[in-house]
């Protein structure tokens, strides 16, 4: 399994993300600059530039004709998909760490940092309505006082908003009323990450306590465990096949001082129902900090700390293999 090395940043990636047809794949990192590529051959297509400091999220609607991303500089911003054309700013008090349309690509949602005397924030905009975009204030904005959001999604048919936490915590959130719903104690450390299968009916979470953990979007009840002897950065459900990708590593901080095999900086691959590891990816000369299976389930990409992304396709092996209970 040869992957494809795109080379388009220059420092750490953050967040990579397909269109839901799986032709275009979309990367953030820490150097201000928005990439799309061709999925198929690595091929960049051009770049979304504007801000000004880093870019922690990325997403792309429905149909693929508008993306939005959310950056250090204290803004997100809509663009037009093809064109890079900048669409719409929207300026926030503090850092956007997470940004996502919802299902109807009619609204979207994003998550401010617990920073600069501000607390954490969730903030919902309808994108049809002009005035919401020009003024910048949101149709709903809760705030979250004792925590920070380091990533949220929609939930399924847009009923609810789920947010990982620093403090370990799992939320839903009414994107309506700002309510929360619902709020699980999932893990010892912060949450990563958090990413919903293809269906939306269950979720997937990377942590820093060193595991990953399947649950059901509804109720958020804890269904699988997948444990590591590293910090999990992020973890993704294979959208075909009772699989799961977890990647991570060793912090950051602490890199320049091991090598590679001791930093631990593979793709490891997960048995859905039995829990079991059955096979690893070496490729990265750092952590890995975001993975992404590909629509079709035939390939994923991961980016890195070295400031990579790496396009695999699966061998035929891997589809023919069959877990030994």
């Amino acid at each position: 399994m040869r992957p494809i090395l795109l080379q388009g940043h220059s420092r750490a990636i953050t967040q990579i993300k397909y269109n839901p047809e799986g032709d275009l794949l979309f990367s953030v990192a820490k150097d201000s600059k928005p990439n799309v590529w061709y999925s198929l051959n690595g091929e960049r297509l051009g770049t979304y530039n504007g801000h000004n400091g880093a870019v922690w999220c990325i997403d792309v609607n429905y149909d693929s004709t508008k993306v939005l991303s959310g950056s250090a500089d204290n803004s997100c911003r809509l663009w037009d998909t093809e064109t890079g054309k900048q669409l719409a700013v929207l300026e926030t008090r503090s850092a956007v760490r997470a940004c996502e349309f919802s299902f109807s690509g009619k609204q979207i949602m994003l998550t401010t940092d617990k920073a600069l005397k501000q607390l954490s924030s969730i903030q919902v905009f309808d994108i049809r309505d002009h005035n919401q975009l020009l003024s910048g204030i949101p149709m709903m904005q809760v705030t979250v006082p004792d925590s920070k959001i380091t990533s949220a999604v929609w939930g399924p048919l847009d009923e609810f908003i789920i947010t990982g936490h620093d403090n370990g915590d799992i939320c839903q959130y009414d994107p309506q009323s700002g309510d929360l719903l619902h709020r699980v104690q999932a893990h010892a450390k912060s949450v990563n990450n958090i990413q919903l299968s293809q269906d939306k009916i269950m979720l997937i979470s990377a942590s820093k306590d060193t595991t990953s953990k399947l649950f059901d979007a509804w109720s958020l009840d804890v269904k699988k465990s997948f444990r590591t002897d590293r910090p999990v950065n992020s973890a993704a459900l294979s959208p075909t096949a009772q699989h799961v990708i977890i990647g991570g590593g060793q912090e950051a901080m602490d890199v320049t001082t091991t090598s590679g095999r001791m930093g631990k900086f593979d793709a490891y691959f997960f048995h859905l129902v039995f829990e079991e590891e059955f096979a690893r990816v070496r490729d990265h000369f750092g952590p890995i900090t975001t993975v992404s299976y590909h629509p079709d389930g035939k390939s994923y990409s991961s980016g890195g700390e070295d400031g990579y992304v790496r396009v695999h396709y699966f061998d035929t092996d891997y589809f023919n293999y069959q877990l030994e209970c």
